[in-house]
């Protein structure tokens, strides 16, 4: 018996929930995955666990052994990292995860000038308008952004901050006006960015300036969760809108939008990448953080210069 590889099967066992999954994952059946099992357990004298037609079970000795084959499989995995240099060189495939905005508009990008550099590392970015669970969906990097650290076991490394501006078509403000003041926007038609995560755009908008505080009901019009999709009601002067800034600063510098309330900004938020873990950091993941933290606050600080151009306000 490979104790090694009956260690390796037993832990996936116990990560997967079952053995079917354990067997999908490893590429073995499943009658392979139990027969490992039960010889590793033969060769130990010792149940790890407890089996039912529903559900697996560790048990105490199992528990314990399950840790010592953790530490154990991780030496041996940095041993054969260290070999082959994946903790020196970045190679192989990175699998990336972001809010479709913000990949769109500043990943994307990044992503083209990162590949120049590490030609040998492929790139897989995946963009959706939620939180995915990074270790169950295989991603490497999570980009998430949040009012505070998210409350995760991953490692959280700031990025950068945004926030959200108001902005509006020259057309629609020709018609109907300009907003001066927070409170104006109740006679304006107000379009509703929603945040699929949290609840921080679906209800009242906060103002905040010099220490003055107003609150606005942006009313139940049209709302919609992707921002490109908003850019497109906003040009098409269903009114004003609310933006993440690195999707308004686009917008500003075509001139299908303007930017309204100038002085005021809604929604600061930090930028995070989140990731499994500081020991044994790929390569790849190190270099990917390292360049976004050289590379964002030089994009975001471009576009909030864009932002307080008043060459682009209303």
């Amino acid at each position: 018996m490979d104790v090694l590889q009956a260690m390796r099967v037993f832990a996936r066992v116990i990560d997967s929930g079952s053995f079917t999954a354990a067997a999908q994952a490893l590429g073995l059946s499943t009658a392979q995955v139990s027969r490992q099992v039960s010889d590793l357990e033969s060769s130990l004298s010792a149940r790890l666990l407890q089996r039912t037609t529903r559900r697996l079970r560790l048990t105490e000795v199992g528990e314990r052994y399950l840790e010592r084959c953790r530490q154990i499989l991780g030496e041996v995995d940095e041993a054969a990292a260290e070999a082959s240099g994946a903790l020196v060189t970045p190679r192989g495939r990175l699998r990336l995860h972001s809010f479709t905005a913000m990949g769109t508009h500043v990943l994307v990008p990044l992503t083209a000038s990162y590949a120049g550099l590490y030609p040998e590392v492929s790139l897989d970015l995946s963009l959706a308008q939620r939180n995915p669970d990074l270790l169950e969906e295989g991603y490497d990097v999570v980009i998430v952004h949040s009012v505070e650290l998210p409350d995760s076991e991953m490692v959280a490394q700031r990025l950068g901050q945004m926030h959200s501006v108001f902005c509006a078509a020259p057309a629609y403000l020709q018609q109907y006006g300009i907003p001066r003041e927070p409170e104006e926007l109740r006679r304006h038609r107000c379009l509703r960015l929603l945040d699929p995560v949290s609840t921080a755009y679906s209800g009242d908008w906060v103002f905040e300036r010099d220490g003055v505080r107003q609150v606005v009901d942006p009313g139940q019009g049209f709302q919609v969760n992707v921002s490109e999709a908003m850019v497109q009601a906003a040009v098409a002067g269903m009114g004003v809108c609310l933006l993440p800034n690195f999707v308004a600063a686009k917008a500003l510098r075509e001139g299908s939008l303007v930017r309204v309330l100038p002085t005021w900004r809604l929604h600061q938020r930090n930028i995070y990448a989140l990731y499994s873990s500081r020991r044994f950091l790929d390569a790849k993941i190190r270099t990917w953080i390292e360049f976004m933290q050289g590379e964002l606050p030089r994009i975001l600080e471009r576009d909030s210069a864009d932002l307080d151009n008043p060459a682009y306000w209303a």
